[in-house]
């Protein structure tokens, strides 16, 4: 669950709050918190719009790159 630690990283990174990124992602800030300790699996459509977002890859998020 590379994700995991990509999307959270990616989101301090920025000094964004969890409640911005689930109001782009259109989810509850409860979710997206979920989706950053790993208690949820990130849906595709919520992965695509983060890569779109933080204008990273699918691969990068995902941890089959290192290049973003």
């Amino acid at each position: 669950m590379d994700y995991v630690k990509r999307i959270r990283d990616l989101r301090e990174d920025r000094d964004l709050t969890q409640a911005r990124i689930a109001e782009v992602l259109g989810t509850s800030q409860t979710m997206y918190a979920r989706y950053e300790r790993g208690a949820n699996e990130l849906p595709i459509r919520h992965l695509l719009k983060l890569c779109e977002f933080y204008h990273v890859s699918a691969d990068y998020l995902l941890g089959r790159s290192e290049e973003k």
